[in-house]
């Protein structure tokens, strides 16, 4: 692997916004990307023209499927005021506007444009669950998808396979869950704004209302192991391993280094950037890792000069609440089969030693496939300029933050490191 990758000009990112997550029936695509286009103008300090802007560059997985259309770069660029200016989207399944992230990054690097929109944005919700499952399923290699394989099997299998490997249980997923729901509820954009336990009561106070015996639960981890309340989905995942069907759309607007100071005082440089590709589960080496990851982390680490104990924060994709302990390893911010025992032991919250998903994760902020990648360089926007509300990391001298992202079941992969200087 090249040792010296450096981008030809530093890029930052001086604007960023996203519209709330969640399932909205009265509202397409572009309705969800003017949100969050909107929100993003609003972050830009100084301010700024947006006819200044100079390309798009959008991920979108598959509203092909989902809503029937393509073709989203123009139809976006037309939304929010573009045109005649060129339009790229970009698809990496779940990794979609990470791609899209990326190449915008390479073109202002590149000297090719000073002033660049990326963004992403996804409608699931037009489907039934059963026809979403089938749409995400695209993007399984195709041995996986002709043995019937979706997603939550693809997951289970991970899960059964980290835990006979390293000791593992159901209750160490649990763990997991209650974070994101903690960070969740801290979150004014999420789709699940609301604590385990507070889920707990208002499912008791529904049961009273109907004059049914009120459910009685020691506590979250009980709720967790109750199979009527969580019930499974494909062992050892139950439903709230899961991330939910969702839609949004989040965007970003990048420029060179060497204007940051016109559009903010506050710009967020891209430190290093690493995209890696990986097999199917049937040619993996081993269950327990997405080979992805590794390769992306290590060109990131490797164009930043930094390491992973100098990540101070980052949101990881979790999309089943095994992916979030895996990628901790893989990321290189804990030890192979350490992954669960640093987030039962509060290392990955909000005041832990390595916050994780601050924004309640794909597990609870949402996961608008074509939305993500960009929403989680959101949400590391407002950690390291420290405007994350209620759900800002206490860590004194926060500088570096990072993004992890993975496609498919985990055939692509970005990770992104971010520096506030």
């Amino acid at each position: 692997m090249n040792k010296h990758l450096r981008l030809a000009r530093e890029v930052v990112v001086v604007g960023a916004g996203m519209s709330p997550f969640g399932v909205f029936p009265e509202k397409d695509s572009k309705d969800l990307f003017v949100e969050a286009f909107q929100d993003m103008l609003a972050s830009v300090d100084k301010g700024f023209d947006p006819d200044d802007i100079q390309a798009l560059y959008l991920g979108n997985f598959s509203n092909d499927f989902f809503v029937h259309q393509a073709h989203w770069g123009p139809i976006i660029s037309d939304a929010v005021g573009l045109i005649p200016k060129p339009a790229t989207r970009t698809e990496g399944a779940c990794a979609s506007s990470a791609l899209a992230f990326r190449e915008g990054v390479l073109a202002i690097a590149s000297g090719l444009y000073d002033l660049v929109l990326v963004g992403g944005v996804e409608v699931m919700s037009q489907r039934s669950t059963e026809e979403v499952a089938e749409g995400l399923a695209l993007a399984t290699v195709p041995y996986e998808g002709q043995v019937g394989f979706t997603f939550p099997g693809v997951f289970g299998v991970t899960a059964s396979a980290y835990f006979h490997k390293y000791g593992a249980g159901r209750q160490h997923l649990m763990d997991v869950t209650i974070k994101s729901h903690l960070n969740g509820k801290l979150n004014p954009k999420a789709q699940y704004q609301a604590t385990l336990a507070e889920m707990m009561e208002a499912k008791r106070q529904k049961a009273l209302a109907k004059g049914a015996p009120a459910p009685q639960w020691a506590d979250e981890k009980a709720f967790l192991g109750d199979p009527q309340a969580n019930p499974m989905v494909a062992w050892p995942l139950h439903l709230f391993d899961c991330c939910p069907i969702s839609d949004g759309a989040a965007c970003v607007l990048l420029a060179p280094a060497g204007i940051a100071r016109n559009f903010t005082d506050h710009p967020l440089y891209v430190a290093g950037m690493g995209q890696g590709s990986g097999r199917g589960l049937h040619a993996k080496k081993d269950l327990t890792s997405f080979e992805a990851t590794q390769a992306a982390a290590a060109e990131a680490y490797a164009m930043s000069g930094l390491e992973p104990g100098d990540v101070q924060v980052c949101e990881v994709h979790d999309c089943f609440s095994i992916a979030e302990i895996i990628h901790l390893e893989d990321l290189g911010f804990f030890p192979p089969g350490h992954g669960y025992r640093a987030v039962a032991e509060g290392k990955t919250r909000r005041d832990g030693i390595k916050p994780i998903n601050t924004s309640g994760g794909l597990k609870c902020k949402g996961h608008p496939v074509g939305a993500t990648g960009v929403s989680q360089v959101v949400e590391i926007w407002h950690q390291l300029r420290g405007e994350a509300g209620e759900r800002q990391v206490p860590m004194q001298g926060l500088r570096v933050g990072a993004t992890h992202n993975l496609g498919g079941t985990g055939g692509t992969c970005t990770f992104t490191i971010f520096e506030r200087r």
